[in-house]
């Protein structure tokens, strides 16, 4: 009896004071993640030369990875990558997303979808650090060589897996499996510029801007193997 009492006081306790049995774990919260929860977003300042992340699971533990080293590893971390069989847009919770400045990347999956060009002010790494793009002083060689603002999502711009192109050949490198010339990866542009730093649609899309070279080589046309990493909210 006397024990019975004692976990009914406990728990009308926590309910006056505002708390929840999983509020201490954002993996398990109902509530939505806040600026006050720190690093919610990323861009991966980790490089991958190929295509070949390890699939989704590797890429996942890419992103947890990089989340820990920052502090932010309590949060369960996904990438916003497509295959074919899962769309970039239902893997990543339900938002609202902050960036290592605190910044607000987005409220929710539908203004992430509306948000009409890539910043580089905004989508930056987990360090707060801007990915070298366009927004910079183009290399002084004319190259390409300093800019990575490629990043790999296989993504149309709703976040659905982007088709096959007219040759067969899919945009997600296999599934993110792949390291090779059969296949490919479609990209956005971080910093939301394309050649002779245009800002037309589709160069200024964060998520769906164009295909890269092939899987063997993420460097050219712009690109280090970047990926976005989200924390999911329950």
């Amino acid at each position: 009896m006397i024990r019975r009492v004692l976990c009914a006081t406990l728990l009308f306790t926590a309910a006056a004071l505002g708390c929840s049995s999983d509020d201490s774990n954002p993996d398990q919260s109902t509530a939505p993640l806040t600026a006050d929860d720190g690093l919610s977003f990323f861009v991966t300042s980790q490089t991958s030369m190929t295509g070949n992340l390890g699939g989704l699971s590797g890429a996942d533990e890419i992103c947890g990875k990089l989340a820990t080293a920052v502090g932010a590893g309590a949060k369960t971390w996904r990438t916003y990558l497509s295959t074919d069989t899962e769309n970039a847009r239902d893997r990543i919770g339900k938002g609202p997303w902050f960036n290592a400045n605190r910044v607000k990347l987005a409220d929710d999956i539908d203004a992430l979808h509306s948000i009409p060009s890539g910043n580089a002010d905004l989508f930056i790494d987990e360090h707060g650090n801007k990915i070298p793009g366009q927004w910079a002083p183009p290399p002084t060689d004319g190259s390409m060589a300093l800019i990575q603002h490629d990043i790999m999502t296989g993504s149309t711009a709703q976040g659905t897996v982007q088709p096959n192109d007219d040759m067969g050949r899919n945009a997600t490198c296999s599934n993110w499996t792949s390291a090779g010339t059969d296949a490919f990866a479609w990209v956005g542009h971080s910093d939301g510029m394309g050649p002779m730093m245009s800002t037309m649609a589709p160069y200024n899309s964060w998520n769906s801007s164009h295909a890269n070279q092939d899987c063997s080589n993420t460097a050219p046309r712009g690109g280090s193997g970047r990926i976005y990493c989200f924390a999911t909210s329950r």
